[in-house]
C-alpha cells in the first residue's frame, strides 16, 4: 500500500499538484498536510492528522464511484475524520475558494462533504 501511494505522488495529477503547491510547507494556518496518505485500507489525497480533516480532489470518474466514496467516507469518519470533497475542475479553477474552505474547516470541525 505505501508503494502504491508514492507512486501516486510520484503520478499527481494537475488539480492535485496545483493544491498541493498550497497546502505544504504549513501554508494554510501552520497545519501540516500529508498528501497521498495511507489511513487504514485507503489512499486520501491530502490529510491534516492534527486535526483530523481528510481532502479528496475528485474527477469525472467519481459520478459513478459514489458509493465506493460514500463507503470510504463512512469508514474515515469512524475513525474520527472529516472528509471535505472538491471537484479537480473547482480546484483549478477557484483555488483560492477551494483552500479558503480548507481552512474554514480546519477550525470548524462540523464542515464537512461535498463543495461544489
Amino acid at each position: 500500500m505505501h508503494d502504491y501511494a508514492r507512486e501516486l505522488r510520484n503520478n499527481a495529477t494537475l488539480a492535485e499538484k496545483h493544491l498541493w503547491s498550497r497546502l505544504r510547507r504549513r501554508q494554510v494556518a501552520g497545519f501540516k498536510f500529508r498528501r497521498q496518505h495511507t489511513i487504514g485500507r485507503y489512499i486520501c489525497d491530502f490529510v491534516c492528522l492534527e486535526v483530523g480533516n481528510v481532502v479528496e480532489l475528485d474527477g469525472s470518474q467519481h459520478v459513478t464511484d459514489a458509493p465506493y466514496d460514500g463507503n470510504r467516507d463512512a469508514f474515515l469518519g469512524s475513525y474520527g475524520f472529516r472528509v471535505l470533497r472538491f471537484w479537480n475542475s473547482d480546484v483549478l479553477r477557484e483555488t483560492d475558494s477551494v483552500v479558503e474552505t480548507i481552512f474554514a474547516a480546519l477550525y470548524h470541525p462540523g464542515m464537512e462533504g461535498r463543495f461544489d
